[in-house]
């Protein structure tokens, strides 16, 4: 929960289209205004932008899953202090792709 609205109020300050959702460690990240509630949903996202995102997360040492189709996990490896990084470092991407 700490990831998801960490990353989507970073993302809200960026005014980049983004939401994301997660159920226990498991969660989704989507280019979108609303969470996909099926295929055509997650199919009509930008994923050009999830590529973009995850480009420059990668290029910062922050790995997501390479697809805007996967889901991502949270596990006990992950302190609240990497995920407020992780979050720091998506805000420096969100508003480089804001620009």
């Amino acid at each position: 929960e700490q990831l998801v609205h960490g990353l989507k109020q970073a993302a809200a300050q960026t005014g980049i289209a983004f939401t994301a959702d997660s159920v226990g460690g498991m969660f989704g990240l989507y280019f979108s205004g609303s969470l996909p509630q099926n295929y055509a949903d997650m199919a009509a996202s930008n994923i050009e932008a999830f590529k973009t995102f995850f480009h420059g997360m990668l290029d910062r040492n922050t790995a997501f899953g390479p697809s805007a189709y996967e889901a991502g996990f949270v596990s006990a490896a992950h302190t609240p202090e990497l995920i407020d990084e992780t979050i720091a470092t998506a805000h420096q991407v969100f508003a480089e792709m804001a620009k």
